[in-house]
């Protein structure tokens, strides 16, 4: 008879790694950063624009914002840009954002 070889049981995943997947496989994580970058986008424009405004994408430090017409586009780009990097890298230490990029979109305004 052979010699039974003992295999030791396997230790438990740690949770936070078990989470970790899960948020992966679902897309959560994705969805999470999206909302922090909606919101922090949403603070810094403020209510005057944030209507008029939507967050597009971030990518390779690029913030892409769709806006709704050509004439905030040239306002934003012009006397807002700086003050909003300021504002989002404020609240958005974790990410790094270079430039904000703005194109004029075709949604409707509510």
């Amino acid at each position: 008879m052979a010699p039974r070889i003992h295999k030791p049981e396997p230790q438990p995943e740690p949770i936070k790694e078990v989470l970790a997947r899960l948020f992966t496989a679902r897309g959560w994580g994705r969805r999470q950063g999206r909302l922090h970058l909606e919101r922090a986008w949403s603070e810094a424009v403020g209510a005057d624009h944030d209507a008029h405004t939507r967050v597009l994408g971030l990518k390779r430090g690029i913030l892409e914002i769709e806006v709704a017409s050509g004439v905030l586009v040239q306002e934003l780009l012009h006397y807002h840009k700086r003050r909003l990097l300021q504002a989002l890298r404020e609240k958005l230490p974790g990410e790094t954002i270079k430039e904000l990029r703005f194109k004029v979109g075709k949604f409707t305004v509510n």
